[in-house]
């Protein structure tokens, strides 16, 4: 499968620099860069393709139900199986030690390479050739995706914040008002310095408007 979107590709260099972990530049520093800049364009790429997809498949459905969606669609965990069904790992340019560690299983590493072929097609073969790719490998299994539970938006927003190696996100309570039986409250979450509102009728709801917002901001 590998061996056909490589044959696609016009420079081949492109893919070859798509699958080159930064490490394996520790013993081959002059023969190319590492897939971080195709990664960063790749991301990019996902989440605008992603969103199209779905705003086109789903018209009637919400933002906060679109935004969930689409991170569970780019999340670590399911890029990672993106790059399995690829069998990714087994080609990838890595140092021993990455390779020693366990790299080629590794799934955020495994995402991050997935996202560097994205951005490597991006810039190969422009938009369509990306779409294409994203709607094969992303899309070809939505239906059952959509016949399990999605993961709510604050453990969606948990999971990329860990992914990205940054502190959990901590929410707290910026305003509570109304009578009782009719309350309104305003929640705030924060990531690093960057921060996300929301408001509901709980707590509860509130802190998973504010993860919505948070998600929909890309914090």
């Amino acid at each position: 499968m590998l061996d056909k979107i490589k044959k696609d590709f016009k420079n081949k260099k492109l893919f070859e620099q798509a699958l080159t972990h930064k490490s394996w530049l520790n013993e081959n520093s002059k023969v190319r860069e590492s897939n971080e800049r195709l990664e960063f364009l790749g991301d990019a790429v996902l989440e605008y393709l992603v969103s199209k997809e779905l705003y086109r498949l789903f018209p009637k459905k919400r933002e906060g139900y679109l935004t969930v969606l689409r991170a569970n669609l780019v999340n670590t965990k399911n890029l990672s199986q993106v790059a399995k069904r690829l069998d990714l790992g087994m080609s990838l340019y890595l140092s021993k030690g990455e390779e020693e560690g366990g790299g080629r299983d590794n799934p955020s590493l495994l995402a991050d390479t997935v996202e560097a072929i994205i951005g490597a097609i991006f810039l190969d073969r422009g938009i369509d050739a990306s779409e294409k790719f994203v709607k094969k490998y992303f899309f070809s299994d939505l239906s059952e995706k959509l016949s399990q539970p999605l993961k709510d938006a604050k453990s969606t927003l948990q999971e990329k914040v860990q992914a990205r190696g940054l502190p959990a996100p901590i929410y707290h309570v910026v305003s509570e008002s109304g009578p009782d039986h009719s309350k309104n409250f305003v929640v705030e979450v924060k990531i690093a310095s960057r921060v996300a509102t929301g408001e509901g009728k709980n707590k509860g709801e509130a802190e998973q408007r504010a993860a919505t917002d948070a998600l929909g901001k890309g914090l």
